[in-house]
């Protein structure tokens, strides 16, 4: 899918989408009853994302409903379900991005935490690896939003599951977060440890196919839990030094999550944001939006139509998902 930093032309060219979320949901009732306390894509979602001309989709999960024991085997029914989700998908030359949606713990127990050294991380990536590893259209999402962890400590279990990863003759493209929730506007900051912008150069990649995952909320304090945004360019603000980053270090990035409420101050910054993102491809390689999915109507950053009607976010979205716009940067960062 992705060589050396750029796009082969036999994929999308571009990653435009939206999580759908639900096979997240009630991580502290493991392993919960599907479609009860959890919920994987819906076809009629998917069908939806595909309708709309969107390029992707993100799938998170849950690493304990995905392997019960550390360093055991997958569960063959939640594999099962994975694996449906993944072949309709990808049917409809969707890309899926594996989302691994642990914030880096297991049981409420953070990597590098004795009962859950960095190797375990290795392991489930091998053999999620081992069994995905020839649908081209598949990406590895190593871990959504490491955080209560050194930022060495989360280089350390990155690395690993890359290793593994291309040990089990996998060549799909990984997506790497950083540590301190992978936020774009901290990605220099030290308030979480080591920066992100010092530490993750040092990801391993013997084939050279990665890309960093970044996320960035537009509300008060970037969680994405207040309905009001900040400015109309907030996301903007957020992104540039990130984007430096990556421009001055030939990296590539990917938005992997981004949401805000409805109102007309969010829905500017929503298309501020994209508008960035499209005038700087040499650094993007696509974005997906939170979140469609199981939720709730009151929910406020769905795109989870509602009665057949779209919700007013994903009329900005569409304005994003065509050709680099007129004046964008060119050439692909290495």
């Amino acid at each position: 899918m992705l060589s050396s930093g750029s796009f082969a032309q036999s994929g999308p060219p571009y990653l435009t989408g939206v999580n759908i979320a639900g096979a997240e949901f009630n991580g502290r009732k493991v392993p919960g009853v599907p479609n009860r306390d959890y919920f994987y894509p819906a076809k009629t979602t998917i069908d939806y994302v595909a309708s709309k001309g969107m390029t992707s989709i993100r799938v998170p999960f849950l690493w304990e409903r995905m392997q019960p024991q550390l360093n055991g085997p997958l569960d063959a029914e939640e594999v099962r379900r994975l694996d449906d989700v993944v072949r309709y998908a990808t049917g409809k030359r969707l890309y899926v991005v594996l989302d691994l949606h642990n914030y880096a713990y297991y049981r409420q127990k953070v990597i590098g935490s004795p009962d859950v050294p960095p190797s375990v991380l290795a392991d489930i990536w091998r053999r999620l690896a081992a069994h995905f590893k020839d649908n081209p259209l598949v990406g590895f999402g190593l871990m959504n939003e490491p955080k209560g962890l050194l930022t060495e400590t989360w280089l350390s279990a990155a690395n690993a599951a890359i290793a593994a990863i291309r040990g089990a003759d996998a060549g799909n493209t990984i997506f790497v977060p950083g540590n301190g929730w992978t936020g774009a506007h901290s990605w220099l900051s030290s308030r979480y440890g080591a920066p992100n912008g010092d530490v993750m150069l040092g990801v391993v990649d013997p084939a050279n196919n990665y890309v960093y995952e970044v996320h960035q909320y537009l509300d008060s304090n970037y969680s994405g839990t207040h309905a009001a945004c900040r400015s109309e360019t907030v996301g903007v603000d957020t992104l540039q030094l990130f984007t430096q980053w990556a421009r001055q270090n030939g990296k590539r990035a990917y938005l992997g999550e981004f949401g805000a409420g409805a109102d007309p101050v969010c829905l500017g910054a929503l298309n501020a944001m994209l508008t960035f993102i499209d005038e700087n491809r040499d650094v993007w390689v696509g974005w997906s939006y939170w979140a469609a999915g199981a939720w709730p109507p009151s929910y406020f950053t769905s795109v989870q139509p509602v009665n057949g009607v779209d919700r007013p976010q994903m009329s900005i979205l569409l304005q994003h998902l065509g050709r680099r716009p007129r004046g964008a940067k060119a050439g692909a960062a290495r």
